[in-house]
């Protein structure tokens, strides 16, 4: 339910960035709508204004999502101009680890009772991090088809296990931080190293490939 009231102070406008659809008649793609109306926002907002955004950066890829997500969050906390009241939700994980960086930076959850497999949203805002996302029980309420609930569940432990979904944590229920590689792709040495066939490689030819990649390290490459 809706809250009986809130207290938010006086604003001199709202601007939200909730829901984008596509602009095909403009020739824009969801991801530029969204991208055109969160410029506008940090164009145009002052330190007197409200900010509701949701899921900025969901339209393309996961790490270029994050990472403009988080730039977003650290541009409005930092810059002299804005610092603006936000409500930024997101499925993001990684950006709870902002309200441990940046001093105005509070992490919020919905709250949520599980029970065996089943859940229920309590409607209630809690204070901290979401422990997990809810992303299959969610397709379950909607009506997907039993195998393809179940398929997501298997899948969605698999990743888990590996590592590449969700926060990783330690064995107290804390986030393990870790290095996210945001801006680039695995280093180019380093694949170079793992493809390489030393069995193929006479120790002059090993010894030359070795150097090279030495040098091209010590560039910084």
């Amino acid at each position: 339910m809706p809250a009986d009231s809130a207290a938010i102070g006086l604003v001199d406008r709202i601007f939200t960035r909730i829901g984008a659809s596509d602009e095909i008649a403009r020739g824009q793609s969801t991801f530029m709508v969204e991208m055109v109306e969160t410029a506008n926002i940090l164009h145009h907002a002052t330190a007197r204004s409200l900010l509701i955004l949701d899921e900025i950066g969901r339209g393309t890829s996961t790490y270029d999502g994050l990472a403009i997500a988080w730039a977003v969050v650290e541009y409005i906390h930092n810059h002299p101009g804005l610092r603006a009241k936000t409500l930024f939700a997101t499925h993001y994980h990684e950006l709870t680890d902002l309200a441990e960086r940046l001093p105005h930076v509070v992490n919020m959850n919905v709250a949520v009772a599980e029970q065996g497999d089943t859940i229920a949203f309590l409607r209630k805002i809690v204070p901290g991090a979401a422990d997990r996302s809810y992303g299959v029980h969610v397709a379950q309420l909607a009506g997907l088809p039993r195998p393809v609930v179940a398929r997501a569940q298997e899948i969605l432990a698999d990743l888990e296990a590996s590592g590449a979904a969700g926060p990783r944590r330690s064995a107290l229920g804390q986030p393990m931080l870790f290095q996210l590689p945001l801006f680039s792709a695995e280093d180019p040495i380093l694949a170079e190293l793992k493809a390489l066939d030393v069995n193929n490689l006479n120790p002059l030819a090993a010894l030359n490939k070795l150097y090279e990649l030495q040098q091209r390290a010590r560039k910084g490459e």
